[in-house]
């Protein structure tokens, strides 16, 4: 079943949801409404050429536990090479836009002007983040998602050279892990992230590392 949101700031049982895990249609991007989804284990897909912002909630989760973060050996050979430099938090909209470019003729593409606006503002209220991997005062990869408590629910990434955003990701879990970071959420498997050390969880085991 999927539901209709109104102005009211609720969202209906996750697990009513559709069997593929849409939830809801409608409301807004407000940031008390994008905190109280992803506290939920929500996440919005707006369609913006449909002009439809859909509410996503799997009941099948797909995560990298930062302990668990899979780095092979060509990886780690271009960490210790030293190659690239990593920073957290100096580019975020460069970030976000760079990843809404990059797909803008993908179908279903979601990451139009609203989308940004909405993360940027998380960002800007201290629940959203960016990872930047620079070759000198390039951009070439990177990724962002919100942060909430001691987990991370990656929103998009990008690479302009091979393996920035494998760089981008693997800076980020062992940042988070030393920070006491316990859960990142991947939204979606993809052979990327398989190959990096993500796996599947239930959404009840999901909302215990939420919940703590």
């Amino acid at each position: 079943m999927v539901f209709r949101l109104t102005k009211k700031l609720a969202f209906p049982d996750p697990h009513y949801g559709d069997e593929d895990g849409l939830l809801a249609v409608g409301g807004d991007l407000s940031i008390d409404r994008l905190i109280l989804a992803y506290s939920n284990g929500i996440f919005p897909w707006y369609a913006f050429r449909e002009n439809q912002i859909q509410w996503w909630c799997p009941m099948d989760r797909f995560v990298i536990f930062p302990d668990e973060i899979h780095i092979s050996h060509s990886m780690r050979t271009l960490i210790n090479k030293g190659k690239y430099r990593l920073t957290f938090n100096q580019a975020f909209r460069e970030v976000i836009q760079t990843c809404g470019n990059l797909r803008i003729d993908m179908e279903g593409a979601w990451l139009g002007k609203d989308m940004m606006d909405a993360y940027t503002r998380l960002h800007e209220q201290g629940f959203a983040a960016s990872v930047e991997v620079w070759d000198k005062e390039r951009l070439i990869g990177g990724l962002y998602g919100v942060t909430l408590g001691r987990c991370f629910f990656g929103e998009s990434m990008f690479s302009l050279v091979s393996d920035a955003s494998k760089l981008a990701l693997i800076h980020l879990a062992a940042t988070f892990r030393s920070l006491g970071g316990v859960m990142i959420d991947c939204q979606f498997e993809t052979p990327h992230l398989l190959s990096m050390g993500g796996r599947h969880i239930s959404y009840e085991e999901y909302m215990k590392y939420i919940e703590q």
